[in-house]
């Protein structure tokens, strides 16, 4: 139950943009961050202060975003979250310049929390939804 407590609370928190720097109290110093680019596996070390930064710049491109929870599922120290993120396209993506439409981003990641901190994570995103997305607004 820990671990699903401490994924909640970063999402509510930290990946919600509502507090990018609470992450130093539910991230270890260190979190491996498994991401899937292009079928590609590719791991990067994240410190609490790395992922607070990519929160910010999230802001800085899709504005005061919303987010919601849409499937949350915890096996020990294991969480599964799948989530839809809602915001306004307000700053350079790429080489997308801002719209001001809307832009929506699906996603999934399992979290594996240890002494009540991520250490870990697996994350897929819909990065070819969020391309096709910014490519219409573009043109629209």
């Amino acid at each position: 139950m820990i671990a699903e407590q401490v994924v909640r609370t970063f999402f509510e928190e930290v990946r919600s943009g509502r507090n990018p720097d609470y992450a130093n109290q539910v991230m270890a110093e260190q979190v491996l961050a498994h991401q899937v680019v292009s079928e590609e596996d590719v791991t990067v070390n994240r410190t609490p202060a790395d992922y607070a930064a990519h929160v910010r710049e999230m802001i800085e491109a899709y504005g005061s975003f919303t987010l919601e929870i849409q499937e949350m599922i915890a096996q020990g120290n294991k969480v599964y979250v799948r989530w839809k993120q809602s915001g306004i396209h307000t700053g350079q993506v790429d080489h997308y310049s801002p719209t001001g439409l809307p832009v929506i981003e699906i996603a999934s990641a399992v979290y594996r929390v240890e002494e009540g901190k991520i250490v870990e994570y697996w994350i897929q995103i819909d990065r070819l939804g969020i391309e096709k997305q910014l490519e219409r607004n573009l043109n629209a």
